[in-house]
């Protein structure tokens, strides 16, 4: 299965289908092409799919994924080995 996570746009360049932009994923940041999202700029929140932003998001929508991600890791605790 694939995910798509939210993340915050801190830097863009380029411009059509090579723009691109810095992406910062709930403190870690990675490089994501922007091309399908030219709406998107420095402070949005966008969803990233295999290192493409495919859509925006609103930033509650994003907090949201944000705390089921680590509700999900703190959930790894209650598993028996």
């Amino acid at each position: 299965m694939c995910l798509a996570i939210p993340g915050k746009i801190i830097s863009l360049e380029g411009s059509d289908l090579n723009r691109k932009g810095r992406v910062d994923f709930s403190g870690i940041v990675k490089e994501a092409n922007l091309s399908f999202v030219p709406e998107a700029g420095i402070g949005d929140y966008v969803i990233v799919h295999v290192g493409f932003a495919i859509s925006k998001v609103d930033e509650e929508a994003a907090q949201h994924v944000f705390e089921y991600l680590r509700e999900m890791e703190g959930l790894s605790e209650l598993k028996t080995t």
